[in-house]
């Protein structure tokens, strides 16, 4: 058993003690000054650190046809001593008659380029243009899911503050660990994703979002929300992460709308209520049946800003047990050790809710798709 709890706090890690909401250093100080940057492509690069971290880039794909798609890779580190990295797919069955396409593979032989903006592996490729603001994407790493994307960036992208970086630990200019995300929140997409039923067309809109967790993901945070709201004109996105207790249970978010081929307002004065629940009985979270979202803050003119989606979450899209291909009994110690259990909640209404946004004295609304994710770690 001994040999077992330290495998396990290699591997997920052991709950950490209360260093309290010193030891962490939200982006938030840095965005009082400097509400967010532009993202550059220099801040697009791969960090491939030598140290536990899980580094993602990921692309949410709202197609014209009213699909819903995720293609993801992951790039981990566990202790310094093994490398992984996986290509996700993901198409939604929005309809609920059958269940989602879902795809996980583990890739060989995986790279990056000399500039650190772009990776490959067997059959597959993600590389980023001369002037960072096209992905492309090719993959036959799963015969069930071929896909040929083109992500091209519409309006600027931002991070948060100065760099978008969370800092943990006692000394600021030594951290231990780091959350980082960088956003596209408006893009162009065109491809397709064929499996061995039918091709899919994924011309339409896209989010592209950069992260890296920089430490065990269960330390920094305990709970997540995630939403991606596009309208015809509009474009919102926020990612919101509270700490478990040994940071204070500590709430950083990060956020910001874009209209049409600009940025209205970027920064981290943006909260989420879950304003209805009922536990589930599988999970035993008290999973969110309706959410309100607002981001308030200044435009770069310095007019008052506020946006607010609010509204029932309709039935759940999928409940994903990411602990689900773990072995039974090492879940169920992972969970008494690392006190882990965690679940991701997603949610893509059919009955269209509205994005509501005031620039100083002037308010509009407008209809739109949107996918949420509300996450229960710890």
């Amino acid at each position: 058993m001994n040999w077992l709890k330290s495998t396990l706090s290699a591997a997920v890690g052991t709950q950490e003690p209360i260093y309290g909401p010193e030891a962490i250093h939200s982006v938030a100080k840095q965005a009082g000054e400097t509400s967010y940057t532009e993202l550059s492509k220099d801040q697009l690069r791969w960090k491939a650190f030598q140290y536990t971290n899980v580094e993602t880039k990921t692309f949410y794909i709202m197609a014209d046809d009213g699909n819903l798609f995720m293609v993801q890779v992951i790039y981990s580190n566990i202790a310094g001593i093994h490398t992984t990295a996986h290509f996700n797919t993901k198409i939604f069955n929005l309809k609920g008659d059958k269940p989602h396409v879902w795809h996980t593979d583990a890739l060989s032989n995986f790279m990056f380029d000399e500039q650190m903006h772009s990776f490959g592996a067997d059959n597959l490729t993600i590389h980023l243009n001369d002037q960072g603001d096209v992905y492309q994407i090719k993959s036959t790493v799963n015969a069930d899911s071929v896909v040929d994307l083109k992500f091209s960036r519409t309006a600027p992208g931002f991070v948060a503050g100065k760099d978008g970086t969370t800092l943990f630990g006692t000394d600021p200019k030594s951290p231990w660990g780091s959350m980082y995300h960088g956003f596209w929140p408006r893009c162009a997409v065109e491809g397709t994703l064929t499996t061995k039923e039918k091709t899919y067309d994924l011309t339409g809109r896209g989010v592209f979002i950069a992260a890296l967790q920089g430490m065990k993901p269960h330390h920094a945070a305990a709970r997540w929300n995630f939403i991606n709201f596009q309208t015809p004109t509009f474009s919102a996105v926020m990612m919101e992460f509270t700490t478990p207790p040994s940071y204070g249970s500590t709430t950083v978010n990060v956020g910001g709308v874009v209209k049409d081929n600009e940025v209205v307002y970027a920064g981290t004065t943006n909260s989420v209520a879950h304003t209805g629940s009922t536990q589930d009985p599988e999970s035993d979270w008290p999973e969110p049946t309706s959410i309100k979202w607002e981001w308030t803050g200044k435009t770069a003119d310095g007019k008052d800003f506020s946006a607010v989606v609010d509204g029932p979450l309709g039935a759940r899209q999928d409940r994903v047990d990411v602990m689900g291909e773990v072995p039974g009994f090492i879940k169920t110690i992972a969970g008494s050790v690392a006190g882990t259990r965690p679940y991701i909640f997603q949610y893509s209404p059919q009955q269209k809710l509205k994005l509501m946004v005031k620039v100083g004295d002037t308010e509009v609304e407008e209809e739109g798709i949107m996918f949420s994710e509300s996450t229960f770690i710890s």
